[in-house]
């Protein structure tokens, strides 16, 4: 490991290795003698919830930081769509027709790290929420291009491990949801939505919420497939009740197309009043 701390201490390195030497006696087995930082259960008490929501806010940020990683296109999606050559093990019908999606997330993300490529994986850099079905879909349209993708994982009750696209020095896990969507917006200079389940409706009102109140700054919001949307959300009702006003029903639009998304991120003139953006941006 490079040496190139500013100060003549030694580091937390070293004496971890130290003291996870040093001879076995009552006193060095008992757990208060473990060094707080090396001391998983001391990390996971409920008093240490701030330091690990802290921890979980900062390694993704050093590294991509450390990577290079600018600004990002955030791409969300139901997990249960199968690419269009597995379709006939989905589960429903409607879930087999919506495989076309799966192809359109797979070009959608080869289009944009092309562009990605040309500025060295700075600007404009797909992640996903690093599973299977449409975010694998984007993580593979990266590799196809040749390019990085981020995922941002998330430990489940049930098994889940990253998609096999996903760039393995990009790929994040975390605890807490909170954080993680924190880190998929922070950067992001679009969020491109595509056909899914709760996961994604919550990842959709989130972000549609925060540039609703100013808490973020308007990017394209894009929502593949309309008649998927318009089947399961009327939203000229929300406008017509008052709910919301009829002007944010302008927040996002409706594309069919990957071709067609990327010609609207290219079209965006940054309409929206960008006077606030998430904290720590």
């Amino acid at each position: 490991m490079k040496d190139d701390r500013r100060h003549p201490m030694r580091d937390s390195h070293q004496d971890r290795e130290a003291a996870n030497k040093t001879p076995g006696t009552p006193q060095t087995r008992a757990p208060a003698y473990k060094l707080a930082y090396d001391d998983f259960d001391f990390m996971c008490r409920d008093d240490l919830r701030p330091v690990r929501l802290q921890l979980e806010l900062l390694k993704p940020e050093l590294l991509m930081q450390e990577y290079g990683v600018e600004s990002t296109i955030v791409l969300f999606g139901g997990a249960r769509i199968p690419e269009p050559s597995k379709k006939d093990s989905a589960r429903t019908k409607t879930l087999a027709d919506l495989s076309k999606y799966y192809d359109e997330a797979r070009e959608f993300a080869r289009l944009m790290t092309e562009v990605s490529k040309q500025n060295g994986h700075k600007e404009n850099v797909i992640v996903t929420g690093g599973g299977p079905g449409v975010m694998e879909a984007g993580n593979r349209g990266a590799a196809d291009a040749g390019g990085v993708s981020i995922g941002l994982n998330i430990v489940l009750p049930h098994e889940q491990v990253p998609n096999e696209y996903v760039t393995p020095d990009l790929c994040f896990n975390f605890h807490y949801f909170a954080i993680r969507k924190m880190h998929f917006l922070m950067r992001a200079e679009a969020v491109v939505i595509f056909p899914g389940g709760f996961g994604t409706m919550d990842e959709l009102f989130e972000s549609l919420t925060l540039i609703q109140t100013g808490r973020m700054k308007r990017v394209p919001i894009l929502l593949f497939g309309r008649d998927f949307w318009e089947k399961i959300i009327n939203w000229e009702a929300l406008a017509d009740a008052g709910t919301i006003s009829a002007e944010d029903l302008e927040l996002f639009r409706f594309v069919e197309t990957a071709a067609e998304a990327v010609e609207a991120i290219k079209a965006w003139e940054g309409k929206g009043d960008a006077r606030s953006t998430l904290p720590g941006r």
